[in-house]
């Protein structure tokens, strides 16, 4: 095996955690989610916190329960692999839809995830997300509130 191997499966497992947590979200899949995320991670989004997967598990399903569709986009993802820890830097675009008798409105977010990630038993895991929002467009109350 290459010296490089290690660190390219490791970059490979990396980036797999940031998309399925993507996938998880658009699914509503909950169980997806879980394997994403240590149970003490921490999540701060642009309008709140949220301490322990648990919760944010039930930040997401609230904010997202609403709607009827969603899509996460997630690209230009940037790695900084240190043994069992790890910091990355996605830019992600987040489209939500609600339809509604009078038609169907969108709101689109976009901006920068800010992931620290470490190693367990079971492989990669987000510790720390931090999402820097630095653009939206669309109906805001598509979001109902949240």
């Amino acid at each position: 095996m290459s010296d490089a191997l290690p660190g390219v499966v490791d970059r490979l497992r990396i980036v797999d955690v940031i998309n399925r947590v993507a996938d998880a979200l658009d699914r509503r899949d909950w169980t997806l989610l879980r394997s994403c995320f240590t149970p003490d991670a921490v999540e701060t989004f642009s309008n709140g916190r949220a301490e322990g997967y648990d919760a944010i598990e039930s930040f997401c399903a609230r904010a997202l329960g609403g709607l009827d569709a969603t899509q996460h986009l997630v690209s230009t993802i940037r790695l900084d692999i240190s043994g069992d820890e790890a910091s990355a830097r996605s830019y992600f675009q987040a489209q939500h839809v609600r339809r509604s008798a009078t038609g169907v409105g969108t709101f689109m977010i976009g901006g920068t995830y800010e992931d620290r990630l470490l190693r367990a038993g079971d492989g990669w895991r987000l510790a720390a997300r931090t999402l820097v929002r630095t653009w939206s467009t669309g109906d805001p109350a598509v979001m109902g509130g949240t």
